[in-house]
């Protein structure tokens, strides 16, 4: 027998399931924020820096050099004793691991307690040649440099590739009119990882 659903119900399941969804998207957002903004500072074997735009006359955007100094702090505060750089060749043109490397560098990181991936063209690439870096080293624990809103995605890939220790540091920089937009895009992107295929 065909039951047809009445109009007013299947109203009111729409309203009850666009609520649920509102829900749960503000309820993954606020972990999100929560878990970026609560640095874990226990000491690692070293810490990734995630890549980011570098302005056009070579030099690291504010955001890029944001996540670049908080690692800095790390490594003066002997948190970490090696950095790793992981970034790809932007739209500019500049590979953003040698950026960083050079930049890091100047403000008197020791060359050889710098590690270059310049394969690190996204969060999931960067996570797998951070856990190929650190097997090869043997090395256990990193903590995850970024933007607060991308901690947890990059906390998860990194669990993913079988880093067993895995903590996060974010950038200190003030908020920025996309940081909305950005949470959004970190909602879609952390199921995409989550149910992706990690080889």
């Amino acid at each position: 027998m065909n039951v047809r659903v009445p109009l007013l119900l299947r109203y009111r399941l729409a309203k009850v399931a666009i609520v649920l969804i509102g829900i749960w998207i503000v309820g993954h957002l606020a972990l999100v924020v929560g878990d970026g903004l609560t640095d874990d500072l226990e000491t690692s074997d070293l810490a990734v820096i995630l890549g980011n735009k570098v302005n056009e006359d070579g030099t690291p955007s504010a955001r890029l050099q944001s996540r670049l100094d908080r690692a800095k702090e790390l490594y003066s505060d002997k948190v970490v004793s090696l950095l790793l750089v992981s970034g790809g060749i932007g739209r500019e043109g500049f590979d953003e691991a040698k950026v960083m490397a050079d930049y890091l560098a100047e403000q008197g990181i020791p060359r050889e307690h710098i590690l270059v991936d310049s394969g690190g063209n996204n969060s999931f690439l960067t996570a797998r040649y951070t856990a190929r870096i650190m097997a090869q080293r043997g090395l256990q624990s990193v903590i995850a440099v970024t933007q607060y809103y991308h901690i947890s995605r990059t906390k998860l890939a990194l669990r993913k590739f079988g880093v067993q220790i895995v903590r996060g540091a974010h950038a200190r920089i003030s908020p920025e009119l996309r940081d909305p937009y950005s949470l959004l895009r970190e909602f879609v992107g952390y199921y995409y990882y989550l149910f992706r295929a990690y080889d």
